[in-house]
């Protein structure tokens, strides 16, 4: 099966551009309540994923930096401890389970490496649970085991 049935498109999806500071990406962040985001380069290639502990750490190894300071610091400045591997728009559906079991999200590329949305642990999740209870053939089953 192919992936484009799971993607959240890039305009449904939250990023960052590699340039953005700090700053940026902690209230883009806490708005949206995401503890990771994809990061892109100004041609929309996805470049990697930043996480809150990568913030975090940036500002613990980081002398007398207060969140003032955080807007002029880039997010090239800030190491990316987490490596989320996109697919290829083109990719099956058991690349992708093997990776979300790793990862909150899969980023999704075209063929020149631009990034055109990502897929959700929850998508996946969602579609697995589906089948699940299509071949048990009772819904109401499987709500109450996946409600323990």
């Amino acid at each position: 099966m192919n992936i484009a049935f799971f993607i959240t498109p890039k305009h449904e999806s939250v990023c960052l551009e590699k340039d953005a500071t700090m700053r940026q990406a902690l209230e883009k962040m806490e708005y949206h309540r995401y503890t990771a985001i994809p990061i892109v380069d100004k041609q929309g290639r996805y470049v990697g994923t930043l996480t809150e502990g990568d913030l975090l750490w940036k500002m613990k190894n980081t002398p007398n930096l207060t969140f003032e300071g955080t807007n002029k610091i880039s997010l090239k400045k800030v190491p990316k401890n987490m490596s989320n591997h996109p697919v290829s728009i083109n990719a099956e559906i058991e690349e992708v389970v093997d990776l979300i079991m790793k990862q909150n999200f899969v980023p999704v590329v075209d063929d020149q490496e631009i990034f055109v949305g990502i897929i959700t642990r929850k998508s996946v999740m969602s579609y697995l649970r589906n089948i699940a209870a299509e071949e048990i053939g009772n819904t109401d089953n499987l709500r109450s085991v996946s409600s323990m």
